[in-house]
């Protein structure tokens, strides 16, 4: 790849660029430069889907008892919020594509918005769950976010972007656990009954996810004209989008591989987190409040972890090729991986990133599906039995990525990327 270059002397340092107009620095604590700026749309429009969709189990304990769920109609209502996220993960990607990132994550927000405040006008265990299932949904924006980040970060940063937007974004969920039981006691000091505080509770996610909406919608989209006008272009000039992208994204087993590990990575963090606040609850005795704060604590590692796993998979890139990030993945993936599958993701094929990019998300949701209704459903197992075997399970799944595969060359080009003669704007380069 081209050695990074500044566009104009008078910009600063994290305006140096490679030849496709990625920034070649990422400076997350800045907002001097128009790639900047769309990193802090993208993660604050993804961290108001986390709030929203996890700003109801720390209320579940309230929300049982007032509609007089059973067990099973928790877990089945948790099982259909990660439902949800993998049909519009999967979805995303390619709409990512064709649309660009930012028009495709501010259209999805808008359109699940209105199921987070609908939460207050639930009377049933199945109104409950289809309330789960369409907040659910909201949560494939995260494809959307690590599209966007792949678009306007280059190589040398891109795993450290994709792991920071990421992993700040996922610091939602910490923020719905802390802050839902709080609004929920404010409310009540004002003299509401419980039942009508916690009903009231949800306009707060509601809003605050079509605030975020209308600003993506209004500022991230200059790149989206660029992306899908060469979007269209290459694609009118070779293939067609669904007889390239899509299938060889779909036939690429890397991409498969890269879904499981994330489903075992991702997929426990979503089960843990809808648990962690009823199972403290419940097993200690704990006030909402105080269960709350804990599961917040467990969310909360999601600012520096994922951006540790993407400063590890960009400096083993550099040391080491693609191998090196794969092997950090695996590595990393017997403790907490989710911030290195996504320092692989970009480099498996960039005609197909965003199909790849699905895929991968959607294993993710898909893992806590399972996980939910494997481990956590019924009474077969104790919730601590439970998490302990959740951990066996990404040991013994972690080690199909040892079979990713990238040639030992200066290039880096994926079936899809080699059917397209002389198409160097698809081929990816090593980022070192």
């Amino acid at each position: 790849m081209e050695e990074p270059t500044s566009t104009a002397s008078s910009l600063p340092a994290a305006a140096a660029t490679d030849k496709e107009g990625k920034s070649a620095e990422f400076h997350p604590f800045s907002t001097s430069t128009p790639q900047i700026r769309a990193f802090h749309l993208a993660w604050l429009s993804l961290f108001s889907n986390f709030v929203s969709t996890f700003s109801i189990p720390p209320l579940i304990p309230l929300i049982r008892s007032d509609l007089a769920l059973t067990p099973s109609d928790v877990s089945a209502a948790a099982t259909a919020s990660f439902a949800g996220s993998i049909l519009s993960r999967f979805a995303m990607g390619p709409l990512s594509h064709l649309l660009g990132p930012a028009t495709a994550s501010a259209s999805l927000s808008f359109l699940t918005a209105p199921a987070i405040l609908s939460a207050a006008f639930v009377s049933s265990p199945a109104s409950f769950l289809v309330v789960r299932l369409l907040v659910g949904l909201s949560l494939g924006n995260f494809v959307a976010n690590q599209y966007w980040m792949t678009s306007i970060f280059s190589p040398s940063v891109v795993g450290l972007a994709n792991g920071v937007s990421a992993g700040w974004a996922n610091t939602g969920a910490a923020a719905a656990q802390f802050l839902m039981p709080q609004i929920h006691s404010l409310l009540l000091s004002l003299k509401l009954s419980s039942s009508s505080a916690w009903r009231l509770s949800f306009l707060i996610p509601g809003i605050f996810q079509l605030v975020m909406a209308a600003l993506v919608l209004v500022y991230g989209r200059g790149r989206d004209r660029a992306l899908t006008t060469e979007s269209a272009k290459l694609e009118t000039e070779t293939a067609s989008f669904w007889g390239v992208v899509v299938r060889y994204g779909l036939g690429d087993y890397r991409g498969w591989i890269l879904g499981l590990a994330y489903a075992c990575s991702f997929g426990s963090e979503l089960t843990t987190d809808n648990v962690v606040a009823g199972y403290f609850y419940d097993r200690f005795g704990l006030d909402l409040r105080a269960a709350g704060t804990i599961a917040a604590a467990f969310s909360l590692t999601n600012f520096f972890a994922r951006p540790m796993g993407g400063v590890a998979s960009d400096a083993m890139g550099k040391r080491f090729g693609e191998r090196g990030r794969v092997w950090a993945l695996w590595a990393a993936l017997t403790a907490a991986a989710s911030g290195l599958v996504f320092g692989v993701v970009p480099f498996v094929s960039k005609r197909s990133m965003g199909v790849i990019a699905g895929m991968t998300g959607s294993g993710g949701t898909m893992g806590a599906v399972f996980t939910q209704l494997l481990l956590f459903s019924g009474s077969r197992f104790t919730t601590q039995t439970s998490i302990s075997l959740m951990g066996i399970v990404i040991v013994v799944c972690s080690l199909p990525v040892t079979f990713i595969y990238f040639p030992p060359t200066s290039k880096l080009v994926s079936k899809a990327d080699q059917d397209v003669d002389g198409d160097e704007d698809y081929r990816l380069l090593q980022s070192n």
